[in-house]
């Protein structure tokens, strides 16, 4: 392809290779770090509930922003080395493979959540902010499938990365879930007092 062609005539750098396709090396691995960041960013919630750092929720919005910088790279990747900007074969590779499509509907998710990042969105957005960042919950598991559809032989990888994204989605399923006793045991002294002093309506 004409972005092999173009990549290989870069200068080598000792003790680094781009192996014998660099621009499906450099695909690969701005899309790998894409997915890393973004279960990276889903694991800083279930981290500052266990650890009590409440001081981790500052780096959602940096980590979010790279998830997007990076798929965007990756996309533009894609289509600028790999593609040669052949917008006919860019939308013919969008909508008739699968997985490309999947990974192009999850970049175009990561935008609005992008745009709204700011503090000045989030007090206009109020409620509807919270509701509209919930789209995190949709765009990992597409990320994931995008990576899982795009390998033919070796799906380790793809596995491992499903496996993570169950566990920290399963979580959040078990903190909205769970008896709320289950997730802050009382201290003995207010587990005496349930027996001895009746509930306000309040507290019931």
């Amino acid at each position: 392809m004409g972005g092999v062609l173009a990549l290989s005539g870069y200068p080598r750098v000792p003790g680094f290779s781009l192996g014998v396709d660099p621009v499906r090396f450099v695909i690969d691995t701005l899309g790998k770090t894409a997915i890393n960041l973004l279960l990276i960013t889903l694991a800083v919630t279930p981290v500052r509930q266990l650890t009590h750092l409440n001081n981790l929720i500052r780096l959602r919005r940096m980590l979010g922003l790279f998830v997007l910088f990076y798929a965007l790279m990756h996309f533009l990747t894609y289509i600028g080395p790999f593609q040669g900007l052949s917008w006919h074969a860019i939308v013919e590779d969008i909508s008739k493979r699968r997985y490309i499509t999947i990974g192009f509907t999850a970049l175009l998710l990561l935008i609005p959540l992008a745009v709204t990042s700011t503090n000045k969105m989030m007090r206009r957005l109020g409620r509807r902010w919270q509701q509209l960042h919930r789209l995190i919950y949709l765009i990992a598991p597409l990320a994931v499938l995008h990576f899982w559809k795009m390998l033919k032989l070796d799906y380790r990888q793809p596995l491992l990365y499903a496996g993570i994204l169950a566990l920290l989605l399963g979580w959040r399923l078990w903190r909205r879930y769970a008896p709320r006793t289950a997730l802050t045991p009382a201290p003995a002294s207010a587990r005496s007092a349930r027996y001895s002093v009746p509930k306000s309506p309040e507290q019931a």
